[in-house]
């Protein structure tokens, strides 16, 4: 009876056995839904309307309107688990918070800034298709589109990642010597698209070509460019650290996406989780851990403790991907899993009293 149990238990933690309704979303389309845009992308949209402040000298969301924001965002979630998943409230919140954007950089003319509001708008698309699709029962469509949304992602952090990175380094890390790299940072962008486009386009007509090159050159000029920001000189700087390790895991990602195509050997599910989890998790800790104690007024010195949350996001990536390569693909889901709620219960433990408390 034990034994099981124990087996019942397995099943259920890996998602084959679930509780979701039926006439539901799949618990596998659950879990990259609720992580990919219930929290990656509700991150990076939060972000962007912060720093739109900044940018634009116009007040973001706040008071009532962010509180009633912040209450459709849950409505979703509630609503992702039963039979009702209502896009409209999904799609609300998208229109809300991408229009209000558009608004802010458009009113100051704020030009550097426009690409955020196409790139939010096929983000949102991809979601709502991402979820129509497996409503209408095509997993393999749902499965493709989360990859093109994930690529997607991978252009956000290059162009964020691009231009806070280096800043961040110059300004924390004793003797960093960053150089700036005007060429990489025209070429990355084209060459991201054109991946993206390939590799989106393939799943519908047939191509002569795979997205491997595109994959692979953009993964190049990405770790080209985190060469020129010094990454060394952060090693002794937790929050400096972390952004370049996350970095790298991007780099690193898109070379083996795209190496995917050229051999067996590497599964393209497998190299994508060192993006998810590596890259989109691990700039999300660093940032946040960062932002809470800037934006309430404290010195840049996390805890000790968050040196090992950093190191879990990174370590769970590389499980994640290394072990399935080892028919250990079990394991390496459990590793990454138990890394990813140990390291951010690290985060909330020692970040709540913060952000909860006055600002210094």
């Amino acid at each position: 009876m034990w034994l099981k149990h124990r087996f019942r238990f397995k099943e259920f933690r890996h998602g084959k056995v679930s509780p979701f309704s039926a006439e539901g979303i799949s618990p596998l389309i659950w879990h990259i839904h609720e992580m990919l845009f219930g929290f990656g992308a509700t991150i990076a949209v939060g972000f962007l309307l912060t720093a739109a402040q900044t940018w634009t000298k116009i007040r973001s969301f706040n008071g009532l309107v962010l509180l009633l924001l912040t209450g459709i965002w849950l409505a979703v979630r509630v609503l992702l688990l039963s039979n009702s998943v209502n896009l409209q409230l999904l799609a609300l919140w998208w229109l809300v918070s991408i229009g209000y954007l558009a608004y802010m950089v458009i009113r100051a003319k704020s030009r550097r800034n426009y690409p955020f509001i196409p790139l939010l708008s096929a983000m949102m698309l991809l979601n709502l298709a991402f979820l129509l699709a497996d409503i209408f029962g095509d997993t393999a469509l749902a499965l493709h589109l989360s990859r093109s949304a994930i690529l997607m992602f991978g252009l956000l952090v290059g162009i964020v990642g691009g231009r806070v990175i280096p800043f961040f380094t110059e300004r924390g890390a004793d003797g960093a010597q960053v150089k700036a790299t005007p060429l990489v940072d025209k070429l990355l962008p084209i060459v991201t698209l054109l991946g993206v486009f390939v590799f989106f386009s393939g799943h519908f007509i047939a191509l002569p070509f795979t997205p491997a090159a595109p994959l692979i050159a953009a993964g190049i000029l990405h770790l080209r460019r985190l060469y020129c920001w010094d990454p060394i000189s952060t090693r002794k700087v937790p929050l400096l650290w972390s952004l370049h390790a996350s970095y790298l895991a991007l780099g690193l990602g898109l070379l083996l996406l795209g190496a995917s195509y050229l051999t067996d050997a590497i599964r393209f599910a497998d190299a994508l989780h060192l993006i998810t989890i590596g890259t989109i998790g691990g700039i999300i800790l660093a940032m946040i851990a960062r932002v809470s104690l800037g934006h309430t007024g404290r010195a840049l010195e996390p805890h000790a403790s968050l040196n090992i949350a950093f190191a879990l996001i990174l370590f769970g990536a590389l499980a994640r991907f290394i072990l399935p390569l080892f028919q250990q693909a079990s394991l390496g889901w459990d590793i990454a899993a138990a890394s990813w709620i140990i390291a951010f219960s690290l985060f909330l433990w020692h970040y709540t009293p913060i952000l909860f408390s006055a600002r210094h």
